[in-house]
């Protein structure tokens, strides 16, 4: 038993396919980190200023801006000190630590993104309940359940994989990843596969369902409506439905490569599949929303060109 608890530590080979132009690699990451600390933090304070933004719309970007820091926040740090280094270790506390962190973002991303998807039907399909249905109370819990729910459903099934022992010590990638992890068991992990099917659907088909429902719901009266109101409902969503499919781009791209064969494609493409969700998304959003939503945009403007911001 012994020698079965004593691998502490594992090896990220990933980072020796990058090694030929590391120093280049490790001043695109940076630039593109700095590009989502400014986009992100831009469009939070903008919203935080204006007080006619603090509408709920706004305050569930501002949210989704928030996971967008801490999202990027939990990986590019470690990927550029391993490119300034040769040692491509990482601990079994820190490699915990990602796992709970990159899996949380992505879990509360689209939480995020299905609430928001039930707001726009609420503002286009109910309007006249719209102040009762989203009243300031109702939507402070909301943003609360946002994080709190994903939270709860990952930890319960995290518990599990802090539990195990490991064997293996390699991970293909440059971060670790819970199915990448589990399968460095010493032991049978059906348990383990079993109970991460159930968390999956918890945390999927709901969320699904309301992105799903809502959008069809809007369609539906679109359908019905005048040219200037279908205008109307194709800006306010737009940017929403552009942020839904840049996520299921990168949960393609995530199950992809934990599922499929990807022998055939090269190791440097799948290095960029496995991090999209955490370096594209991060600065894809809040350029989105911060171009598509007027009131976002002409604050923005402000900001930058030495207007007050009321």
């Amino acid at each position: 038993m012994e020698n079965v608890s004593a691998v502490t530590s594992f090896i990220l080979t990933a980072y020796t396919e990058l090694e030929d132009h590391k120093y280049l690699y490790f001043t695109c990451f940076l630039l593109v980190y700095i590009l989502i600390l400014l986009a992100n933090s831009v469009l939070i304070m903008v919203i935080f200023i204006d007080r006619t933004l603090h509408e709920p719309m706004y305050l569930f970007v501002c949210n989704l801006a928030m996971n967008e820091l801490y999202g990027s926040t939990s990986l590019l740090p470690s990927i550029l000190g391993h490119l300034l280094s040769r040692n491509y270790e990482i601990s079994l506390t820190f490699c915990l630590l990602q796992i709970f962190c990159i899996h949380l973002y992505g879990s509360v991303e689209f939480t995020i993104l299905a609430l928001m998807s039930y707001d726009r039907y609420v503002a286009i399909c109910r309007p006249l309940h719209y102040h009762l249905l989203m009243s300031p109370r109702k939507v402070g819990i909301l943003i609360s359940m946002c994080w709190i729910y994903p939270c709860i459903v990952f930890g319960l099934y995290f518990m599990l994989t802090v539990q195990l022992t490991f064997c293996g010590r390699i991970i293909e990638k440059v971060y670790c990843i819970n199915f990448a992890l589990i399968k460095l068991s010493c032991f049978q992990t059906s348990i383990q596969s079993i109970v991460g099917f159930f968390v999956t659907i918890l945390m999927i088909i709901p969320l699904l369902l309301v992105i799903l429902f809502s959008y069809a719901q809007i369609l539906r009266i679109c359908i019905f409506s005048s040219k200037d109101s279908q205008t109307k409902a194709l800006q306010t969503c737009s940017p929403h439905i552009l942020a839904v499919i840049s996520y299921a781009v990168a949960g393609f791209f995530e199950v992809a490569q934990s599922r499929l064969r990807m022998s055939h494609i090269p190791h440097k493409a799948r290095i960029f599949f496995s991090i999209y969700a955490l370096i594209v998304t991060p600065i894809f959003n809040p350029v989105v929303y911060g171009i598509c939503l007027h009131n976002i945009r002409g604050q923005i403007y402000k900001l930058f060109s030495g207007k007050r911001i009321h």
